[in-house]
């Protein structure tokens, strides 16, 4: 089943007379259940993209559809790279923010939230607020309250991108256990060649500006992998070097 679907899909951004063409062309399907990494140069488009499934921004031309199951679940949910959480509200009110907001009933609130919390460590640290968290924890509420509000699709915008390595391998691991049960539709955005390697079904190469996706890689290596089975396997050595030279072909072209 194709959950998301983009046809001709065009963005131009207009601003003091003058036009910039950030999206172009994109014609894309992700399967249900399907975690895929974008990567590509900055400023390729990668964020509009997500932010255009997102609803958050509106196609210039072309269009897009995400599957619903019919269950009355969001469409999608979004985790940005910082400031996800409310600072106003405890751990726990913001993993179940989403689900009180959808007025679902306090007895699913409740296992939701405490289900998710448990998964993500931080049952522990319910009680406390934003401003008490390290960065690590904080995009551990992210993604608890994404996962717990079971949204249709799940868009992530380089969440772990500003964690230092032990941090970012570790939810990296805590992402694909959840995901694992979960199977949701991921659309993962990076501009780490490992990370996209360790967690895709998938991974769609962007051109520089305007974006358009020129190539795809299916990556093979069974789950559940590692960083160690990443970084040592053979293919995965001859995929991350295609995607390096893709970057600095991308890169340097932008220049000239």
């Amino acid at each position: 089943m194709m959950k998301i679907s983009m046809d001709a899909l065009t963005k131009v951004f207009y601003k003091k007379g003058q036009s910039v063409t950030a999206l172009e062309g994109i014609n894309l399907g992700i399967e249900d259940g399907e975690f895929v990494c974008l990567i590509g140069p900055s400023g390729c488009g990668k964020t509009t993209l997500l932010r255009i499934l997102a609803g958050l921004e509106k196609p210039s031309t072309g269009e897009f559809a995400i599957a619903s199951s019919g269950q009355d679940r969001p469409l999608q949910s979004m985790v940005f790279q910082e400031r996800g959480v409310i600072p106003w509200l405890t751990v726990k009110e913001n993993v179940s923010f989403g689900l009180k907001m959808r007025h679902v009933p306090k007895a699913i609130v409740k296992e939701r939230t405490a289900y998710y919390l448990e998964k993500v460590g931080l049952d522990k640290f319910a009680h406390l607020y934003p401003k008490e968290l390290s960065g690590g924890m904080k995009q551990r509420v992210s993604i608890a309250r994404a996962f717990a509000n079971d949204p249709e699709i799940l868009l992530m915008d380089e969440p772990f991108a500003a964690l230092d390595e032990q941090n970012k391998f570790i939810l990296q691991e805590e992402l694909l256990s959840i995901w694992s049960e979960t199977k949701k539709t991921v659309l993962f955005i990076t501009h780490s060649i490992d990370e996209a390697l360790l967690l895709s079904d998938r991974i769609l190469l962007m051109t520089s500006q305007p974006g358009r996706i020129n190539e795809e890689i299916r990556i093979d290596m069974p789950r559940p992998r590692t960083m160690e089975d990443v970084r040592s396997d053979a293919t995965m050595t001859d995929h991350f070097v295609r995607i390096r030279n893709h970057l600095d072909r991308e890169v340097q072209g932008s220049r000239t």
